[in-house]
């Protein structure tokens, strides 16, 4: 694999994530305003959201069910993996163009991602 293909992969692979994030928060946001078209926001006092959208499996198994606040987390939970799969695709291409320099740094900065996403999970 030369590095002008892995270049069109990786940017396919944006691009493929990007678009399923937007398409699947845009549904969940049109499922909302399908269901409650005149709600009210107070901003006045904080409120936290459901536990249907505070960790990842519960947002997984709501979103499985149409809940449509949760079908945004999860939209936004595909957003925040496209960057993932990016550089775990990255470590992919350089194993097999045998670039051990550039599989141990991008092993390094995939680290230092899932590193930080478990601390904020």
């Amino acid at each position: 694999m030369d590095d002008q293909r892995l270049e069109l992969i990786i940017g396919q692979l944006l691009r493929a994530g990007v678009l399923l994030a937007a398409a699947v928060v845009l549904a969940g946001g049109s499922l909302y305003l399908a269901q409650s078209p005149h709600g009210r926001v107070n901003y006045h006092t904080f409120v936290t959201g459901p536990e249907s959208i505070r960790t990842v499996g519960a947002i997984t198994r709501s979103a499985a069910q149409l809940n449509s606040g949760s079908l945004m987390q999860f939209g936004l939970l595909l957003l925040i993996a496209t960057p993932v799969a990016r550089v775990m695709m990255a470590v992919v291409g350089f194993a097999l163009e045998r670039d051990w320099l550039y599989v141990v740094v991008s092993l390094i900065v995939l680290a230092v991602l899932l590193a930080s996403l478990a601390r904020a999970i």
